[in-house]
């Protein structure tokens, strides 16, 4: 499966995260949803990476100031979880969804020309355009939705985590370091950072069936299955490629936002999803016309 689609793939998974915390336990906080979330993902992780043998010293050994890298890549999977669960709380699934992660293309550009110089691929800035368009769309206020500055705040810094955490997980991984192995020690860092909030919070919830439900799947499917695969992809892509093709992830929210929670985006709302969907079309069939040739040795070593 090309690099693209698995990180399309990873981003349709988060997609999923606001709905799963909206449709479980009321009792929850956006605190404690994260916090186990990369309690239980992390686990797995850490297990899958250890069966696979790509646990050790080449998880950053490799890469240029790995040990920052490292650190700087944990710090922002712990900080996106509490960012961005409160984000979704007080905005809304659809709404901080499309905050967080529009912002993302942005702040991921930014930083991975200021960290490691990365130019962006020819069509990113086209179809980032489109699509931060399209998510700027998706942010005005539509019919009886209130926007919550604080929410859009919290879903802004949530994008400026992911930025930053996709930026040093790219450098790990194109310094040797094994898909499942660096995602399994960074959010096994970030677990630990996130023990703190499950020390001080309620888990009641935890010990019902749709408590359990919720966490299993955000835990077992929108992390660790999500970030298999999208790391597994980061490693055939830049960074702020990276970053526009997980904008699939609001769309993904926005649609089950209306399916399940009866959220009903406007016209403009609509626009913008449509501007978002052909923002990643437009940089999908830019790389395709990049792919290199198989008769191509030259470009095919590149």
């Amino acid at each position: 499966m090309m690099p693209a689609l698995l990180v399309l793939v990873g981003a349709v998974l988060w997609g999923t995260t606001g709905t799963a915390q909206a449709l479980g336990p009321a009792e929850t906080t956006p605190a404690a949803v994260g916090a186990t979330r990369v309690a239980l993902g992390g686990t797995a992780l850490l297990l899958l990476a250890a069966a696979r043998g790509e646990l050790g010293p080449q998880v950053w050994r490799g890469a240029p100031r790995g040990g920052t890298a490292l650190v700087v890549a944990i710090i922002a999977i712990a900080g996106y979880q509490g960012a961005f669960f409160a984000g979704v709380d007080r905005a809304g699934v659809a709404l901080g969804t499309a905050v967080a992660i529009g912002s993302v293309p942005v702040w991921t550009g930014i930083i991975a020309r200021l960290a490691r110089g990365e130019r962006p691929e020819p069509g990113w800035g086209t179809a980032t355009a489109l699509a931060v368009a399209g998510s700027a769309l998706l942010l005005l206020p539509q019919g009886a939705v209130r926007v919550d500055a604080l929410g859009i705040g919290l879903a802004l810094l949530a994008g400026l985590a992911f930025g930053a955490g996709t930026v040093a997980m790219k450098a790990l991984l194109d310094g040797g370091g094994g898909p499942v192995g660096v995602v399994g020690v960074v959010f096994a860092g970030g677990a630990v950072l996130l023990a703190p909030v499950l020390m001080v919070s309620d888990l009641s919830w935890l010990a019902t069936p749709r408590g359990l439900a919720m966490v299993a799947f955000l835990g077992l499917v929108a992390t660790t299955l999500a970030y298999v695969v999208f790391s597994a992809g980061l490693r055939g892509v830049a960074a702020g490629t990276a970053a526009t093709l997980s904008l699939a992830e609001p769309l993904t929210a926005g649609a089950l936002g209306m399916l399940l929670l009866r959220e009903q985006p406007g016209p403009l709302g609509l626009l913008g999803g449509g501007l978002v969907l052909t923002g990643l079309v437009v940089l999908s069939l830019r790389r395709r016309q990049r792919a290199p040739r198989a008769a191509d040795p030259v470009v095919a070593q590149t």
